[in-house]
């Protein structure tokens, strides 16, 4: 009888996200302390890992960053500032060596879209799939957090990996450690316009969401009441979005897109760059229902949500100098094969 022979190649790959209300407030402490809300979805673009059991050496593949790095064993895999979640991932979930880990992204670098935390689910579920473990979604969303939180030990929140690894719309509730995960269903007529009406734009720098987070978190720790203010008005957003949602009311969530917009930038004062400020007064000239920062801000992506004509704001966005990105959403969440 021929053996069987065992697979050697796999692939995942996990949406990145839209946030529509409600982030920073799933980030530590104040999430610990006071409890967050985040309303996102999940979009078309997505993070992408693949893995090749074989070859001579480790070797590790970022395609967005154009780098490329091989060590003799698993001892090399040092966390230097190179690839380290790519490092940490194969620490975590050892597979048999050597082996080549590539991954690549859909959106820019830097986007604000949930990229890292999409790519910490492919990762996750890519490698799970070569140890033949089989974890529930949810599962792979709490290894993916604690992949880039507590291995390659970078701060954030735990919705972008809920949302990669969940797919649809969601109402995200976050009392750490522990995650409250409720579906949102969305009238189909109103999730095709709420599609076609929505203008995603890269404004072209990207952002640096790990410099931001820790300024906001010293500002909470420090009982600044403007960004404590803030993140509680966050939380009311978040809640009053996922209504707007439900009830498929687009003003409103037009509105509310600004609403959360005007509460973010009390956070930081570098949350809204020259470039992002250039975008929103091009779009707001042609009468847009409102518009946010996508994820932390302070560069990265924007999205707005116009009439019932998106081209002249679509004309506008790249007048100004933006890229329109693809939007569609994505009911489903990770994929390994």
């Amino acid at each position: 009888m021929r053996r069987r022979e065992l697979p050697t190649a796999f692939r995942a790959a996990a949406p990145l996200r839209l946030d529509f209300a409600g982030g920073w407030t799933d980030v530590p402490p104040f999430s610990a302390r006071e409890g967050g809300v985040v309303v996102n979805g999940a979009i078309g673009l997505a993070a992408h890992a693949a893995l090749t059991l074989g070859g001579p050496r480790i070797k590790l593949v970022s395609e967005d960053l154009g780098l490329e790095l091989e060590c003799a064993n698993a001892g090399g895999l040092v966390l230097d500032g190179r690839l380290d979640l790519l490092k940490a991932a194969l620490r975590m979930l050892p597979v048999q060596a050597p082996c080549t880990l590539t991954t690549r992204s859909d959106a820019p670098p830097g986007s604000g879209l949930g990229a890292s935390g999409a790519l910490d689910v492919a990762l996750v579920a890519v490698l799970s799939l070569a140890r033949t473990e089989r974890p529930s979604d949810r599962e792979i969303a709490e290894q993916a957090w604690h992949l880039e939180t507590v291995e390659a030990g970078v701060p954030g929140g735990k919705q972008d990996q809920c949302a990669a690894a969940l797919g649809g719309f969601h109402r995200l509730s976050f009392r750490d450690p522990d995650v409250g995960i409720e579906p949102i269903s969305l009238e189909r007529t109103f999730a095709a316009a709420l599609e076609r009406q929505g203008v995603l734009c890269y404004t072209g720098r990207a952002h640096d969401s790990g410099a931001t987070i820790a300024r906001v978190r010293a500002a909470f720790e420090r009982g600044d009441r403007a960004v404590i203010g803030a993140l509680r008005a966050l939380k009311d957003v978040a809640e009053a979005m996922a209504e707007a949602l439900r009830a498929a009311d687009l003003s409103r969530v037009g509105g509310l897109l600004a609403d959360n917009w005007t509460q973010q930038v009390a956070l930081d004062p570098a949350m809204r760059t020259p470039e992002m400020a250039r975008l929103e007064r091009a779009l707001a000239a042609v009468g847009v229902l409102g518009g946010k920062a996508a994820g932390a801000g302070a560069g990265g992506s924007m999205f707005f949500l116009t009439g019932d004509d998106p081209a002249p704001a679509v004309a506008a966005a790249r007048e100004a100098g933006a890229t329109v990105l693809p939007l569609r959403w994505a009911p489903a969440g990770v994929r390994a094969w």
